[in-house]
């Protein structure tokens, strides 16, 4: 069984199935509760899945929720790119974090399936290289717009390539599609300029740790 494996962001993992494939086609499974467990220390129940079809050049994010123990539990993901191709990017916007700030770039497409798991405050996005490419994720929490937030994918602070990033799939700046919400997405420092907060690294274990230890009391529960 393939595992998920750590990144340079804490709490950000890869994982690459194993697909089986023979003259009808493939077969994979892309999301184990067992493994992801065993790499995290809790499971992913999802309250929601979510798919986005997008041309080439489109570019998405950086979009993120809420996080804070006063009820507003994030929404952490896990994506693959079942059609067409994907640079999906992961940006650490955990204050207090020791990689905050940090950028991580997955390449996703039809051919590895590859998976990525982004914890409650990671920003995201992608950038699109292919026609009809296809996005899809499970989510920890449904949508709640009054916890949706987005700081630009294009803030010099955070310093994403979109040049370069477009440019793997021959394509270039003139070709880039972003929606008016993600053009009008503030940088971080008028994000919080403007009152609102990042998530915080204490805000964000904290939820984690809860999720460790009411998994390890329900194994116990269970005698494992």
């Amino acid at each position: 069984m393939s595992t998920f494996r750590p990144t340079s962001i804490d709490g950000v993992f890869t994982f690459d199935p194993l697909i089986h494939g023979d003259s009808r086609g493939s077969f994979h499974e892309w999301y184990r509760l067992d493994a992801f467990a065993e790499a995290t220390g809790y499971p992913f129940f999802p309250e929601q899945a979510n798919m986005s079809v997008s041309a080439a050049g489109v570019v998405r994010g950086l979009h993120f929720a809420d996080v804070n123990l006063d009820g507003a539990p994030g929404q952490a993901k896990i994506v693959t790119c079942p059609a067409g191709h994907i640079l999906d990017i992961a940006v650490d916007l955990r204050r207090g974090s020791e990689t905050f700030g940090r950028v991580e770039v997955f390449e996703l497409d039809s051919t590895t399936r590859r998976v990525v798991y982004l914890p409650n405050g990671i920003g995201h996005g992608f950038v699109s290289l292919a026609d009809g490419s296809v996005l899809t994720y499970l989510t920890s929490t449904a949508y709640n717009p009054e916890a949706e937030r987005a700081v630009s994918v294009q803030d010099p602070e955070i310093g994403i390539d979109l040049g370069e990033l477009l440019s793997r799939g021959g394509l270039g700046f003139g070709d880039m599609v972003l929606s008016e919400r993600d053009q009008a997405a503030p940088t971080i420092a008028e994000f919080e300029a403007g009152g609102l907060a990042l998530p915080t690294w204490e805000d964000c274990r904290a939820l984690d740790n809860a999720a460790r230890d009411e998994w390890a009391l329900a194994n116990e529960e269970a005698g494992q």
